[in-house]
């Protein structure tokens, strides 16, 4: 017998050990992102691969636990964003719940910022053209330069009024 072939007999009758490694990534998934079961089922529902809020918690605490099906399985790999390799892997010992939101979070969060710096170098670009228009229409003459001054000087002051 191979030592894969004891592993899955540890996990008890018909049941192979990666199936309790499903088990428990769906809690740490589900907690971390700090949703019910019943939140859960909802998101499952959404997905197209419906499971009750019951079914959720037999997967998870059941004594003995339920089976995850491969259409289940598949479901939950889209509603964590998870490869079926990552569903099926040993737990993380160390990285609770907490330490995954947080990974999550600044994940999310450096995205965000890439976006407002792409963003600002488009406002960036827009200005720097619209700067290249103004001091072409101040080069026909002083008298040009003294009226786009004034203008400015009123748009921002009025826009200064009005965004306090």
């Amino acid at each position: 017998m191979s030592s894969k072939e004891g592993t899955a007999r540890a996990a008890g009758p018909d049941r192979p050990v990666p199936e309790d490694y499903v088990a428990d990534r769906i809690k740490q998934e589900r907690e971390a992102r700090g949703w019910s079961t019943v939140a859960l089922a909802e998101k499952m529902a959404e997905a197209g691969h419906p499971v009750n809020q019951a079914a959720i918690w037999r997967i998870e605490s059941g004594k003995p636990r339920r089976r995850v099906n491969l259409d289940e399985a598949l479901g939950f790999c889209q509603v964590f964003d998870l490869t079926m390799d990552e569903l099926t892997a040993p737990p993380m010992k160390h990285a609770d719940a907490a330490v995954r939101g947080l990974v999550r979070e600044r994940i999310a969060k450096r995205a965000a910022l890439a976006r407002v710096q792409r963003d600002a170098q488009i406002l960036e670009r827009e200005l720097d053209h619209i700067e290249f228009e103004l001091k072409h229409f101040a080069s026909y003459g002083d008298e040009q330069k003294a009226e786009l001054e004034q203008l400015m000087r009123r748009e921002e002051d009025a826009w200064k009024r009005q965004h306090p």
